[in-house]
């Protein structure tokens, strides 16, 4: 595990997230077919696909190009509200992110948190609500909770990771009222929120992947 995260080691942990996204296509699109158009897994995959066609193009070395690409490749991506969201999410990182260097624990919180807002511009959804936000926020909260105890790296993402799992799984017993499943409501209960559990699926991944640098 590595003490600290560069472009080389974001571009590694981005690819993991990618792949992890892509081997639950299915689920992520039998999750939205019950309130949606039943394609969000089918998007993601095109996403992330856009994501890594991204990191292909950086040749600088640097984290906050990286991410700036990636956000932008994935604002691209058609299908609602996918593109902002996501590429909000990492457009922000990128304007948080360092032009050079690498980023420790707390540099990682600080990129997220900006991601969140970045994330936040984009939708009125707030926690409850059955969308992304109830993965993201406590995902973002525990990432920087950890970073301020002193945490290391791999502890901050271990903690986001596990905090956007059970966030995404608290969606199951949510109403949702944003998107396509909101004109369903109480109805949409039962079904975790395709959005929430793909932002859970990219923080296992970001995880996951940054074990496997050093």
């Amino acid at each position: 595990m590595t003490d600290s995260i560069d472009c080389a080691a974001m571009a590694a942990m981005l690819r993991h997230a990618a792949g992890g996204v892509r081997e639950h296509e299915g689920e992520l699109s039998r999750l939205d077919s019950f309130g949606g158009d039943g394609d969000h897994g089918t998007t993601m995959v095109r996403a992330m696909a856009q994501l890594e066609g991204a990191i292909d193009g950086v040749t600088d070395g640097s984290l906050r190009t990286l991410l700036n690409d990636v956000g932008w490749a994935i604002m691209g991506t058609d299908g609602g509200a996918t593109g902002p969201l996501f590429g909000s999410l990492f457009m922000a990182m990128g304007e948080a992110a360092p032009e050079t260097g690498a980023v420790e624990a707390d540099g990682v919180a600080a990129m997220f948190s900006a991601g969140l807002a970045g994330v936040r511009q984009n939708t009125r959804a707030q926690l409850g609500d059955k969308t992304v936000i109830d993965a993201l926020v406590p995902a973002v909260e525990a990432l920087e909770a950890a970073a301020a105890d002193g945490g290391s790296i791999g502890a901050a993402l271990e903690a986001a990771a596990a905090a956007a799992e059970a966030g995404a799984a608290s969606t199951s017993d949510m109403a949702a009222r944003f998107g396509r499943a909101k004109n369903i409501g109480e109805r949409s209960k039962g079904a975790q929120d395709p959005g929430a559990t793909s932002i859970s699926l990219i923080f296992r991944g970001l995880c996951e992947g940054a074990k496997t640098c050093g």
